[in-house]
């Protein structure tokens, strides 16, 4: 057994906890920056996120799932963020909050399942990879040997962006999981050889779970539900002295169908909230200067609502970096509302994988075309 396969086997084994999958890298020359990669599940609502406010086509498109004028957060005389991310506006007055507009790729799939794998593996439309982005470029370059671990995925158990990577944990209690691994110290030895090999991987899992210390207590304030414990939980991993290259949180409920207002509105509290938490805690440990923040989703909405007062699958979004090294600002291209394609749907302005190779070049200085499998113009967000 590969210790790949028993790590993926091993998310089902009491003994160890849950692993998974996980996103982020650190070059062979040791870096210490982290990512922070947020998924939002379902699909988020590009526009209802960064709201076009002053374009007449968005209220006549969006009749019943339009943000009213006077509650959007004012960016520009044009567009504003959604009410519920207030605490983020503290970061975009520090210049340190980036928004890319019109992320999307061509021939978009509304497929959650499939649009999801090809942000994932950083795929086309019409092509199938078995690998994650982030697990091919580690294969390239390696983070540190001395790291705790590649990468941290808290709350889920999929692979996600590593997948076929080596060293990523996933866990929902960090307290349990040292506790789990630790079970393994006193294995002892065999003449049995499989036995011997999975003993001797438990052994590597103990030596990474002692370095993976998420015992640090804040004095930031975090928010409450499963997001904001996440939240807390990744702010433990990034002071985490041993090292860690990704760690990934998830926020559900994105598939926004029905009565989309009231709960998206929910929904943007708790990313705003919980990123305006993230920050104060980084800034708290000493890693905001360290650490960017990223947030992707399988696709945006339709620019039209439906007749149940939500949104459908859609393509095309706006997404958010933040971080002490991000040059704040607007990037990409403002929607084109009076420019729909066919089927009703927006085109994207910046391939999905310009957002990754920004990272993986300007943060890491790793190989971006090789790892993303063609040649993608960077971004101007990280300096």
């Amino acid at each position: 057994m590969k210790r790949r396969d028993f790590l993926r086997y091993s998310a089902a084994v009491p003994l160890l906890g849950t692993w998974g999958s996980v996103a982020f890298a650190a070059p062979a020359g040791g870096t210490r920056n982290l990512l922070v990669l947020v998924e939002l599940k379902g699909g988020n609502d590009g526009l209802n996120t960064v709201v076009p406010y002053a374009d007449p086509a968005y209220r006549r498109l969006r009749a019943r799932t339009a943000i009213e004028r006077d509650a959007v957060l004012q960016l520009t005389p044009d567009a504003g963020l959604n009410p519920g991310l207030e605490k983020l506006m503290p970061v975009w007055s520090a210049k340190q909050l980036a928004i890319v507009q019109g992320l999307g790729y061509p021939q978009p799939n509304l497929s959650h399942f499939r649009s999801i794998e090809i942000w994932d593996t950083a795929s086309k439309s019409e092509e199938y990879l078995d690998d994650g982005w982030l697990a091919r470029a580690f294969a390239r370059s390696p983070s540190p040997a001395s790291f705790a671990a590649d990468g941290v995925v808290v709350g889920a158990a999929d692979m996600g962006p590593l997948n076929g990577a080596g060293r990523a944990i996933a866990l929902t209690n960090p307290e349990q999981f040292l506790r789990n691994a630790r079970l393994a110290r006193d294995a002892g030895a065999t003449k049995n050889a499989s036995l011997a090999h999975i003993l001797r991987v438990e052994r590597e899992i103990v030596q990474s779970a002692e370095k993976l210390d998420a015992g640090r207590r804040f004095e930031t304030a975090f928010p409450t539900g499963p997001f904001g414990n996440a939240i807390r939980t990744a702010a433990q991993l990034a002071a985490n002295p041993a090292g860690i290259a990704v760690i990934r949180v998830t926020l559900g409920g994105f598939d926004t169908h029905a009565n989309q207002l009231g709960t998206h509105a929910n929904l943007m509290r708790q990313l705003g909230e919980g990123l305006g938490a993230l920050r104060e805690a980084l800034i708290e440990a000493g890693r905001w200067e360290t650490t960017v923040v990223a947030t992707y989703s399988e696709f945006g909405r339709r620019p039209a609502s439906n007749q149940s007062g939500g949104t459908d699958h859609g393509t095309a979004s706006a997404h958010l970096v933040m971080g002490g090294k991000v040059r704040g600002g607007l990037y990409g291209a403002a929607p084109k509302l009076d420019r729909l394609d066919g089927n009703g749907n927006l085109p994207f302005a910046v391939d999905f994988r310009s957002y990754y190779a920004t990272i993986l070049d300007r943060w890491w200085g790793m190989d971006a075309n090789a790892a993303l499998q063609g040649r993608f113009p960077t971004l101007e967000f990280l300096v």
